[in-house]
């Protein structure tokens, strides 16, 4: 496999307006989730960036940004429209859509996606979960559920849904990580499909990608990092930078 990661951010998120550039202890947090991907050793990684302050502050740190179509309606149309600047010959066949909010986000869990890849010739699409934090995730519809056949003890397993809803009965309860590992065919047939039914009822876009056949496996991780989506979360991820040790 060749992959490439690829970072989706834009400015205008509906909760928390100019997160890509909020800064985390001196570092915006588009920056941190570049250097985070970065240590992961996998392949090229890059920016795909709805607004050119976004591209600035990724070039002044080092970085490769591309700027794409503020009006793309998600982050992987955006992934696929810088894709096809940053590898317009087709040479990456893996692409991991990486997301932007998640300034901690752990190495492992993008080379543990790509390793599902590896290991599942029928895996079209590689994702991540983590145990529950708590019992209140259960109920919890910000919390997005994975339905996962996973035999106890098994690193990784196909996922059959994905939900915000309760789930009923006895056993564990397995928390997304949004990360998303395509082939390539995967990721430019997701985005030409319309959204689907089940995606717009549950908002989650992965549901499309199960609505039209593709197949989707998540490998188990240790934990869920965090995931900066409002000013709370900000704050959250803020103190914990003052003790994160890289």
């Amino acid at each position: 496999m060749t992959p490439i990661v690829i970072i989706p951010a834009r400015l205008a998120a509906s909760r928390l307006p100019g997160k890509p550039l909020a800064d985390i202890a001196g570092v915006p947090m588009i920056v941190r989730v570049l250097r985070q991907a970065e240590k992961a050793r996998v392949g090229d990684v890059a920016v795909a960036a709805g607004d050119v302050e976004i591209v600035g502050a990724v070039a002044a740190a080092g970085g490769r940004a591309v700027l794409t179509d503020p009006h793309l309606p998600s982050g992987s149309d955006r992934v696929l429209a810088a894709l096809a600047e940053l590898d317009p010959d087709g040479r990456c066949d893996v692409v991991v859509n990486l997301q932007g909010d998640m300034p901690f986000v752990d190495a492992a869990a993008i080379t543990a996606c790509l390793g599902v890849l590896a290991a599942e010739p029928d895996c079209d699409i590689a994702t991540a979960i983590a145990s529950e934090a708590s019992p209140a995730d259960r109920a919890d519809p910000a919390v997005v559920k994975a339905v996962v056949s996973l035999p106890p003890g098994d690193p990784r397993g196909r996922c059959l849904y994905f939900t915000r809803s309760e789930l009923y009965g006895d056993g564990p309860v397995w928390k997304h990580v949004g990360i998303y590992a395509y082939r390539r065919p995967a990721l430019e047939r997701f985005c030409l499909a319309p959204p689907s039914p089940l995606e717009q009822r549950e908002k989650l876009e992965q549901l499309r990608a199960l609505e039209l056949g593709l197949s989707i496996w998540a490998a188990v991780v240790d934990e869920t990092p965090i995931s900066v989506d409002t000013p709370g979360d900000l704050e959250a991820a803020r103190a914990f930078a003052r003790t994160y040790s890289p």
